[in-house]
């Protein structure tokens, strides 16, 4: 199986699950870990594109959160694309199963919103088939850290991910 797993990160917390999902995908096949900055890939050998992003006012982060973000770590940066740019690059229809990821404070979704949600429709718009439900992991604060168990269910969710795609219904 051929893996890539893309993020959007600006505290560290978003790309460390994306890291760890990895690292159990890796177990099955080939994986690569891009940031949604880095050049976008040929998708033809790939079996599945895993895709995270923090949530952000709501939802996707936009040019005017991310520069929040960046002011906020008191860095200097570019705003960069953001997972809403790198989904506008990819080919219309068909290739890889997407899943999907956020992370977000662990409140009810209905206050603190899911980019997740919003990262599966664009996917969908596409032409992908996202093969599981979104999921989220929590944060304890905006700059993080993750909350205790976020590293090994993010390990768990790559598992199941893997035995998705691999079953023959996939």
């Amino acid at each position: 199986m051929r893996s890539l797993v893309v993020y959007e990160s600006w505290f560290g917390n978003t790309q460390r699950i994306a890291e760890e999902i990895a690292d159990v995908l890796a177990a099955e096949g080939d994986v690569a870990v891009l940031s949604v900055d880095d050049p976008l890939p040929s998708l033809l050998h790939v079996d599945l594109v895993v895709v995270g992003a923090p949530t952000h006012v709501h939802g996707l982060s936009s040019g005017r959160s991310r520069q929040g973000a960046i002011d906020q770590r008191g860095g200097a940066g570019e705003t960069g694309i953001g997972v809403r740019g790198w989904i506008e690059q990819l080919p219309l229809c068909g290739g890889p199963s997407f899943a999907v990821f956020d992370t977000r404070a662990h409140k009810p979704e209905l206050l603190v919103g899911s980019a997740a949600h919003g990262i599966a429709h664009r996917i969908r718009r596409r032409g992908y088939r996202v093969a599981v439900e979104p999921e989220s992991f929590f944060v304890s604060g905006t700059p993080g850290p993750l909350e205790e168990g976020e590293l090994e269910r993010a390990a768990e969710w790559g598992q199941a991910l893997a035995s998705e795609v691999m079953s023959p219904a996939a």
